[in-house]
């Protein structure tokens, strides 16, 4: 389906309110082809009468005028040209209104449908691709869907009614002179032609290189203090000026495209102007047409080379609008990688075990990341991964709740294949604390509730407590109602990440993904909120990555993962005494206790 047809597609629903609009478009042009005649009466019956050619025109008058003194008759010929002004004017008013009404509502869901899209597209997608692209998308190249229709779909119905009307009068009041201005039709139908494609290619190119702009605007913003940090204030400049400086040569390579072209449109329809003044001012001199008639047919002139030129940039701006409506349909139209499956079952609210069998993944087939991990988790068990940068520790964690599909063997939760049931429920089941908590730019009680938005100020106050946040929660100048800021940058690390574990100790789920959960926080602090963990971790299925020795120690198991395989497993006491890769790690220092007293080394 062709993006014009998509587009119009999301009118649908605004049929009926399109049709209206139609109507009063249709009336407005209606009320536009009678402007030029209270002119005509005005030059051929009261200005110039003496004109063989204005008998007819005299004597409409003269029964129209019967009693009215030639001065009243002028200002009522003059107040005429108000009035249908008025009158097509007002029309034009509520159309517009109607048309642009309907755009916005058809840009409100095309927006919806996208960042519906973007939100459930697996984390694949979004790895790959700037965060700042698909914000671009949604806040601007969306909008070519306004333009498409209103400038497009309503302005060609308006132009083309127009044309035909104007036309058909012209062709009634002479049709010689009508055929010599509409000789330049074949040259003006070329040169859009010609000037479309090059249009669309240099608004794709616009669309790219202000998507690079606000790219680099976000990401040295959203890096400010290391930025400052490091002293790099002017190479983050340099960098943006650069991506700017595109932006500037692809606006100036459409620029020029578009004033030549309008440049050719206009000298075209001048010429078609010049040739109907020249042959309608001999046929004057000849005296088969009056100067009325063509003072008449010149204001229809304008008129129909109006509604043409509005064709030309119409079907211009519409090749630049296609370039921002195909970038959100590329989106709309990728697959969800990961899907319920055709009979997917709600998992049993009990369902808690989780089992890796002969599990593989990689981000692309020729990179693996995890190979034929089989490791089974009894309901109930706290289980710590360690293993050095890359092992694929965050990657096992992620393929339990589904952020991606293992690419080889299977993962169940409480014996049920995780892509047999639905990912709601999976999910539901399912508390996470990441290693980088990430806050929304809302309240403190808002960013705690976020996975259970209808739990009371009792209980959200309880999970705050449970992960020592709620003293410096009340230090904050409205508590709970305080507002965090973007990406909550008013709170220190440790502040976020005592958030983030409240969070998880709301929604109260019996699966627990902890991944780095004390990595900002002081030892003290650690101490503290590790006994909590270890209260809610009683009867839960826990599987937790830490680079804390001590930490480790404390739960049911250890598995050392290394190179995407289980190098082995076992309590933290039983893997040191092996003398293998854990007693490794653990001597190498790579790995740092929970205690600053510990003699484990950091």
């Amino acid at each position: 389906m062709s993006v014009y047809r998509r587009t119009i597609a999301y009118f649908r629903p605004f049929f009926g309110e399109t049709l209206v609009a139609l109507f009063l478009s249709v009336a407005a042009i209606a009320s536009g082809l009678l402007q030029p005649w209270p002119v005509k009466y005005l030059i051929d019956g009261l200005l110039l009468p003496e004109s063989p050619a204005t008998v007819g025109v005299r004597q409409q008058l003269e029964v129209f005028g019967t009693g009215i003194e030639v001065p009243t008759l002028i200002l009522l010929l003059c107040v005429s040209m108000i009035l249908v002004k008025l009158v097509g004017g007002v029309l034009n008013l509520f159309k517009s209104y109607l048309f642009t009404r309907a755009g916005l509502r058809a840009l409100l869901k095309l927006r919806t449908d996208i960042y519906a899209c973007l939100q459930s597209l697996p984390l694949k997608y979004h790895d790959v691709r700037r965060s700042s692209d698909s914000s671009f998308r949604v806040a601007y190249d969306s909008q070519s869907i306004q333009t498409i229709y209103a400038s497009g779909f309503a302005g060609v119905f308006t132009s083309v009614v127009t044309l035909i009307g104007t036309f058909v009068v012209m062709v009634r009041m002479d049709w010689f002179l009508t055929l010599v201005s509409v000789a330049i039709l074949p040259a003006v139908m070329l040169a859009i032609r010609v000037y479309a494609t090059r249009i669309r290619l240099q608004s794709t190119a616009i669309h790219e290189k202000e998507s690079a702009v606000l790219t680099a605007a976000q990401e040295g913003l959203a890096s400010i203090r290391m930025v400052h940090a490091f002293g790099r204030e002017s190479y983050e400049v340099d960098q943006f000026r650069a991506q700017a400086e595109q932006s500037l040569q692809a606006n100036l390579r459409f620029t020029n495209t578009s004033v030549t072209s309008a440049l050719v449109a206009g000298t075209l329809m001048s010429a078609g102007t010049a040739a109907m003044y020249y042959v309608g001012s001999i046929t004057v001199l000849r005296g088969t047409l009056s100067v009325g008639d063509l003072v008449v047919f010149a204001s229809y002139l304008t008129m129909l080379y109006g509604p043409l030129e509005s064709l030309i940039y119409t079907a211009w701006s519409m090749q630049g609008a296609a370039a921002g409506a195909q970038r959100c349909f590329e989106v709309l139209d990728r697959e969800e990688e990961i899907r319920d499956a055709p009979g997917a079952i709600p998992l049993p609210p009990d369902a808690d075990g989780i089992r890796f069998e002969h599990m593989s993944f990689g981000y692309a087939h020729d990179r693996p990341i995890l190979q034929d991990i089989n490791l089974e988790i009894p309901a109930g068990q706290s289980v710590a991964f360690v293993g050095g940068t890359g092992a694929g520790k965050s990657t096992l964690l992620s393929l339990v709740p589904r952020f991606y599909e293992a690419t080889g063997g299977r993962v169940l939760v409480g014996g049920h294949d995780v892509r047999e049931v639905t990912k709601n429920t999976l999910r539901a089941q399912i508390g996470i604390v990441l290693q980088d908590t990430l806050l929304f730019s809302t309240t403190v009680r808002e960013n705690i509730a976020y996975g259970r938005p209808d739990a009371t100020e009792e209980e959200i106050m309880e999970a705050a407590r449970r992960a020592q946040a709620h003293d410096f929660i009340m230090k904050m100048e409205e508590g709970y109602r305080s507002q965090v800021g973007e990406r909550g940058g008013r709170l220190s690390v440790g502040q976020r990440q005592r958030i983030g574990i409240a969070r998880a100790f709301l929604k109260n789920a019996p699966i627990l993904l902890l991944d780095e959960p004390t990595s900002a926080l002081d030892a003290a602090t650690e101490r503290a909120i590790m006994d909590t963990i270890g209260e809610l971790m009683r009867d839960r299925t826990t599987l937790l990555i830490t680079h804390r020795i001590g930490t480790a120690h404390g739960l049911d198991r250890i598995v050392v993962l290394d190179n995407g395989r289980i190098a082995e497993e076992g309590t933290g006491p039983e893997l040191l005494a092996r003398g293998g890769f854990y007693a490794r790690l653990h001597d190498s220092g790579h790995y740092t206790a929970a205690d600053p007293g510990n003699s484990e080394p950091r």
